[in-house]
């Protein structure tokens, strides 16, 4: 039986994305958050911050971008499934990333080319371009 203490109620935020499965290490979690990828009402965050259950982040990670709210604390690691279960991510947040994931695999967000132009093809834009590089 989990017995509860004080130190469950005080949580950094770094520890509280680790143990999250936001980041691999509690360092990348304390470089996120100072580099400004981990906001809370539209503010840039602390690594001391102590998150409240109810409080509601935005996470950067990568090309995705989660609100999710807190719903429990932690200060211990544990698998995948019991770390899903200390936050909620926002119905909003799940159709932005999902539309963003099927833009990047569609190819809709950069230009992607066949790579490096041949020689013929540079002489034959040269040549639409005007310019005389000889």
């Amino acid at each position: 039986m989990a017995q509860k203490n004080e130190e469950d109620d005080k949580v950094r935020l770094d520890k509280w994305l680790w143990a999250a499965r936001f980041y691999k290490t509690r360092a990348l979690a304390k470089a996120a958050i100072e580099s400004g990828k981990v906001h809370c009402r539209g503010e840039r965050c602390k690594p001391g911050k102590e998150p409240r259950i109810g409080d509601e982040f935005v996470i950067r990670t990568g090309f995705e971008e989660r609100t999710v709210v807190v719903q429990a604390l932690s200060i211990v690691r544990r698998g995948a499934p019991e770390a899903q279960t200390l936050y909620a991510e926002t119905e909003a947040s799940i159709a932005k990333r999902e539309n963003a994931a099927a833009q990047r695999k569609a190819g809709a967000l950069g230009v992607s080319t066949d790579g490096k132009p041949s020689k013929k093809q540079r002489r034959d834009l040269f040549k639409f371009r005007g310019s005389s590089n000889d």
